[in-house]
Formats: C-alpha cells, sequence, structure tokens
C-alpha cells in the first residue's frame, strides 16, 4: 500500500509546488488531474509533470480523466486524446467516469452504452499498456457497491478496475460491505474522512479507526492497493504534512 496524492486535492498549485510538497510530506504517487494540472491532449504539459515527478522520486500513480464513459465522445473529448495524454504522463492507469447518470435514473439502455464504451476504451488502453479504473462517485454509475459491482460484471476485462472510497454518511458497517462487493476488482483508493457530510471536512486522524478496518478488509482480500488523499481540510496546503503522516501510519510506511 503505497501512500499518496490526487492533485486536484491542491487545484491552485503549481504541478512543481505539488510535488514538492508531496515529496516532502513522504508520499510515494500522485494521481495527477485532468482538468487543470495536466490537460487533455496538452501532450507536452503532460511529458513534463511526468519528469518532475519522478525527479522527486514519486511515482505517477494515474492520470485522473475527466472522460465520461458514453458521454464524452459527443461532446467532444475523443478517448485517443485522453490516452495519448496518459502515455505522455507515464501514467500506468486512467480513471474513467462511469457515465454522469445515477445508478436511480440510468435505465438499461444508458447502462449498455457505458458498458459498451468501457470495453471499447479499454482495449484501446491495453495496447498500450494502460488500465482503466471507474471513479467511485455519485451522479454515476458507481453510486453504489451495487451498482458498481453490475458494472463490472458487465465489463469483465482485465483491464478494467474500479476505484473507492467511503460513501460520505455511510456506518463504517456498511461501507465494509459495499467495499466487499468491489473488492475483487478494486483498484487504488481515495482517502479522506467527511463527516457527516461533504461540508465537514475533517482531519484523516479523525477518521483512523474507521480506515484501520477498511484497509484490513482490503488486506484481508488479498489487496493492497495504493492509498491517496484526496482533499484536506480548508484545502489548505499547510495540512498535507500533518494528513500525510496519517496516512503513513495506516499504510504502515510510517513508524507510529
Amino acid at each position: 500500500m503505497k501512500p499518496g496524492l490526487v492533485t486536484i486535492t491542491f487545484r491552485k498549485l503549481s504541478p512543481q509546488a505539488i510535488v514538492e510538497a508531496a515529496s516532502a510530506a513522504g508520499l510515494a504517487c500522485l494521481e495527477w488531474g485532468g482538468d487543470i494540472h495536466v490537460p487533455h491532449g496538452d501532450w507536452e504539459t503532460a511529458r513534463a509533470v511526468g519528469q518532475k515527478t519522478r525527479d522527486h522520486n514519486l511515482e505517477v500513480r494515474a492520470y485522473g480523466s475527466y472522460y465520461a464513459l458514453a458521454e464524452s465522445e459527443a461532446k467532444g473529448l475523443a478517448f485517443e486524446s485522453v490516452l495519448d495524454t496518459a502515455v505522455a504522463l507515464g501514467a500506468p492507469c486512467i480513471r474513467v467516469w462511469p457515465g454522469k447518470r445515477g445508478s436511480a435514473v440510468a435505465d438499461a439502455a444508458y447502462r449498455q452504452l457505458v458498458a459498451d464504451d468501457a470495453l471499447r476504451v479499454a482495449e484501446l488502453a491495453q495496447a498500450k499498456g494502460i488500465s482503466l479504473a471507474y471513479e467511485f462517485h455519485g451522479g454515476s454509475l458507481t453510486d453504489t457497491a451495487a451498482s458498481a459491482r453490475a458494472l463490472l460484471d458487465a465489463t469483465e476485462h482485465p483491464g478494467i478496475f474500479t476505484l473507492w472510497q467511503p460513501p460520505v454518511g455511510g456506518t463504517v458497517e456498511e461501507n465494509l460491505k459495499g467495499l466487499a462487493l468491489v473488492l475483487p476488482r478494486l483498484g487504488h483508493v481515495h482517502a479522506f474522512h467527511w463527516w457527516p457530510d461533504a461540508q465537514h471536512r475533517l482531519p484523516l486522524a479523525e477518521g483512523a479507526a474507521a480506515w484501520e478496518r477498511y484497509l484490513a478488509a482490503m488486506r484481508e482480500g488479498g489487496k493492497s492497493p495504493d492509498v491517496l488523499l484526496e482533499f484536506v481540510p480548508g484545502d489548505d496546503p499547510a495540512v498535507l504534512a500533518r494528513e500525510a503522516q496519517t496516512l503513513l501510519e495506516l499504510t504502515g510506511d510510517f513508524p507510529a
């Protein structure tokens, strides 16, 4: 379990500032966002950011794209552009959004469109040695663990995985049950502690007991995913070192 950072945590910081802060905090890997830091189709920036990452002894864990399955092609974002950017960045994995409709309103036809596009782009990515990971998020077909599992079952492919993060407002027991549904296809993990809702972003240490159980369940299930901080209290770069220390302790990469 390598500790890392999702760079959209600090959208206002430059890539240089992010790699310096992540390295100083003792983190090991980064998921670079495709909205600001490494825009889709900007291969020059992607190459430069990838090199900055490696120069600071960090790994590129993933390219956090905003490609939405069954949606983006029609809106002008070709997956090939996203894929080429990931190649330039040196990312082994691309995050994709499993549609833009929640599971409660997505009918069977829409689910099929998402699945078909997932399988199509997974083949393109696999040819470049890159895997895909579904964002695990509201407003998409992974807004519940059951829906995410159904999508995974509909897209059996060696290069398709899912991200995971604890649904905000869920109990630890509920979240563990959901985690178990997607664990066989788990990619990497986004870590934060929001309670009781997304408006209350608390220090990760306050959720350490819950995270110990989540990570233990992953290990017991034979998984050791990389775990990346996503957002911090107040979006404040000054608290990164503190939040990173908690994550390092949880993942076993730092003496408690």
